[in-house]
């Protein structure tokens, strides 16, 4: 079973930063593919950041293209989120989200248990 584990939340005051981090753990991976997604109070899970296998952007959402930066470490399994010039609006439980197929050729989509982030003064 694959595990994700999250890192990095926290509190900021707005224009600060942070970064974020999930290790992926539980198999050895053929491909996959990892993005970052998030949930504020009262509103639907979105997609912020995804980034392939090979390392190549997938996409970021309008609302921090600019600001924040997507990353991977291939030999740690892990992926990374910069996140600059943090708003209010960015407030959220910070999901890891990692999708792909294992040497074994078992196929799965996992999700981290989700980090805090909360930008206020």
């Amino acid at each position: 079973q694959v595990q994700l584990v999250e890192s990095g939340g926290g509190l900021v005051q707005p224009g600060g930063s942070l970064r974020l981090s999930c290790a992926a753990s539980g198999a050895i991976f053929k491909f996959i593919d990892m993005g970052w997604y998030r949930q504020a109070p009262g509103k639907q899970r979105e997609l912020v950041a995804e980034i392939t296998s090979s390392g190549s952007i997938h996409y970021y959402a309008d609302s921090v293209k600019g600001r924040f930066t997507i990353s991977r470490d291939n030999a740690k399994n892990t992926v990374y989120l910069q996140m600059n010039s943090l708003k209010p609006e960015d407030t959220a439980v910070y999901y890891c989200n990692a999708r792909g197929i294992t040497i074994a050729s078992r196929s799965f989509n996992s999700w981290g248990q989700g980090t805090q982030v909360t930008v206020s003064s």
